[in-house]
């Protein structure tokens, strides 16, 4: 990876679910838990065909939220709010994110399938708070979910974003494809195996990969000097 290949990026989208944090805080199994609760009371199935729709709903709408919204005409917020009534402690600040985040140029933002309350709360308990200047959630992309195209339109057009000054960070490669497709730059996080043209990088380290985009400034000999 080269910093030159960042050195137009002036919008950061950023990710948040196994992107901002890493997959071993398992929020994805306590959501699963609550979703699979939730369709076995809304539609009186049992835990195997639970499962079966929420996959169904993830290959055809890109979460089960817009699945259950096109086809049930859900109320997504309490449906999301639910869902997403978890525990957090699992997740713990990450101080050097926090910094790796602060020194990117420009505008950062949060761009995901949940809500923004929810994100609120995983930002806060990552201890990156304020790291961002706009978080997106589902409700902004009018619960359409990536990786459908008309999500990053909504997104980008609230945002003003222009894609070839704009990177994106994704744990999910499909949802790298629209973005690819309008000029951004693409960062594959995580340890998805897929493979394509519309994946411009990858990384295991978030924190050490947007290091090397920004590395820390280097101090004269004799080190940083305090005003007087």
């Amino acid at each position: 990876m080269s910093a030159a290949s960042f050195a137009q990026v002036r919008t950061w989208v950023f990710d948040l679910d196994n992107t901002l944090y890493p997959p071993s805080a398992a929020l994805f199994a306590q959501i699963g838990a609550r979703m699979n609760a939730w369709l076995m009371q809304r539609f009186g199935v049992d835990q195997a065909e639970a499962a079966r729709l929420r996959d169904d709903y993830w290959d055809r709408y890109g979460t089960t939220l817009a699945g259950l919204v096109a086809e049930h005409r859900i109320d997504p917020m309490a449906f999301l709010a639910e869902v997403h009534d978890i525990d957090f402690a699992v997740l713990t600040p990450d101080p050097a994110l926090a910094r790796a985040i602060d020194r990117l140029p420009g505008r950062r933002i949060v761009f995901t399938n949940g809500d923004s309350a929810y994100a609120a709360r995983v930002l806060a308990a990552r201890g990156l708070t304020g790291a961002f200047d706009s978080v997106y959630g589902a409700e902004h992309a009018s619960f359409i979910s990536k990786p459908m195209p008309e999500a990053f339109a909504r997104v980008f057009a609230l945002e003003g974003l222009a894609p070839r000054e704009s990177a994106m960070f994704e744990d999910d490669a499909r949802n790298l494809s629209v973005p690819h497709g309008l000029g951004m730059r693409t960062v594959l996080v995580g340890a998805d195996p897929a493979t394509g043209a519309h994946i411009h990088h990858r990384t295991g380290d978030l924190t050490g990969f947007l290091g090397a985009v920004m590395p820390r400034p280097a101090f004269p000999a004799g080190g940083p000097h305090e005003a007087s």
